[in-house]
């Protein structure tokens, strides 16, 4: 074994992998926001958090472009803030991808449900669970292969949604009642279910040592990502509110196929037709989010954050091996608790932190070392402001709208401190000069 990745993505895999993590959220997920808020506000989270993403993603592609490796945002800032800024914000990407699988897993097991009814929730939400962790055994290659076609799949079944849909919106399920339902207080609660239609964007810069040339392929894979991504949120939030009423989807597991439910009858070919198709955008999602916490935890562990058998490589295909199986481990126990929603407000907390270590570390990298090359760099200066300001914004609105969630968040981030005060800090690489040689020779 050794502790080096493969080099074989195009920037078409890498679009499907970075589709891929996210589209679940098109899936599932978001509608429980109108638990809290109406349509009318939840649009307006969603425009905010649409906003945030897209100037995220272009000064992010700066970043990942400069410094392309598999730690991804937590080498960004290891590089300005240190060691331990390093570890805190890989750690937040580990929290924000471990928790988003659990989520996505109990998903695929509602589908299932809904489908075969015959079938647990939790018995298909464990059985998709490993089946993918053997997937990503199997190599990078192979997983972006599968990946690929399962994300266009899953595309299709947005694009079937919505045409299908489209003739069917009446636009008073989405303005009579009470638009501004819930008020301010309702739309901060509806932002990390807005920020779950894009979550895990971000972890395409986790494939950039796996890139065959990421300086060219990352920006290409990103933008092309983040546009691809915007269309199917505003389709599917436009389509699902306007074809069904709030109040019967806000809870539910399978919000699509429910409200194609309600649209064409119970038992109409679309709804079971979309069902199925909504399992690809599922499954897209937890196998393209197990390559991004396996990616992370490898790059913890060669860092010295974590222990080193984190970061050994299959000598066949060059995959982290213990990288998958064990954070996978912690995340099956969490299927077993069967909170979505409370596990899509973790998840989205940790994405948080994470955005706001890297926008920091975007002005800081800028101001150290201006003469970095950046084969892409973001032209405008609002543009990262405007990232940075709104992800600050996001923080206080979810914890001002999930004080008891984010406790428990405070609570696990100092034990993690403790853990790097206790092991990591007398073990990490503070100079990674032989496993920097190495990705720089592979990047060349």
């Amino acid at each position: 074994m050794s502790n080096s990745l493969s080099k074989t993505l195009s920037p078409v895999q890498l679009w499907g992998i970075i589709v891929g993590m996210v589209i679940s959220g098109m899936y599932f997920g978001w509608n429980y926001a109108l638990e809290f808020t109406s349509p009318v506000g939840f649009g307006i989270a969603v425009l905010v958090v649409t906003l945030f993403y897209t100037t995220f993603i272009f000064s992010y592609a700066e970043l990942s472009t400069a410094i392309p490796h598999a730690g991804g945002s937590s080498e960004y800032v290891k590089r300005t803030l240190g060691n331990f800024g390093g570890f805190i914000t890989g750690f937040a990407c580990v929290v924000e991808f471990l928790f988003a699988v659990p989520a996505i897993a109990l998903s695929i097991g509602a589908y299932i449900h809904f489908l075969t009814p015959a079938v647990p929730v939790v018995a298909a939400a464990v059985a998709a669970y490993a089946l993918f962790i053997v997937i990503n055994l199997l190599g990078v290659k192979t997983a972006a292969v599968v990946e690929l076609v399962i994300t266009i799949v899953a595309i299709a079944g947005i694009a079937l949604f919505t045409f299908s849909g489209a003739g069917k919106v009446n636009l008073s399920n989405i303005f009579t009642g009470e638009p501004f339902f819930g008020g301010f207080g309702g739309i901060f609660s509806a932002i990390p279910f807005a920020i779950w239609f894009y979550l895990g964007v971000e972890g395409g810069a986790m494939a950039a040592e796996e890139c065959k040339n990421p300086k060219k392929d990352i920006p290409k894979g990103f933008i092309l990502g983040i546009v691809t991504l915007v269309i199917l949120a505003l389709c599917t939030l436009f389509v699902t509110v306007g074809i069904s009423d709030a109040s019967k989807i806000n809870s539910v597991d399978s919000p699509l196929p429910s409200a194609m439910a309600l649209a064409f009858g119970e038992n109409s070919i679309l709804s079971k037709l979309l069902s199925f198709i909504g399992l690809f955008g599922l499954v897209a999602s937890m196998h393209g989010l197990i390559i991004g916490y396996s990616r992370q935890t490898f790059s913890m562990s060669r860092e010295g954050y974590l222990p080193k058998f984190l970061s050994y490589t299959s000598a066949k295909n060059k995959t982290p091996v213990w990288a998958i199986i064990v954070p996978s481990i912690i995340g099956l126990v969490f299927v077993l608790t069967r909170a979505t929603a409370t596990i899509i407000v973790l998840s989205c907390i940790g994405a948080i932190v994470l955005y706001i270590m890297s926008m920091i570390s975007f002005f800081l990298l800028r101001k150290k070392e201006p003469e970095l090359v950046r084969p892409y760099k973001m032209q405008s200066r609002i543009v990262p402001v405007i990232a940075l300001v709104l992800s600050i914004v996001f923080l206080a609105a979810v914890a001002y709208a999930n004080l008891a969630t984010m406790v428990k968040v405070i609570i696990t981030f100092a034990a993690a401190a403790v853990f790097y005060v206790v092991y990591s800090r007398r073990n990490v690489l503070n100079s990674n000069v032989a496993v920097k040689g190495e990705i720089a020779a592979d990047i060349d």
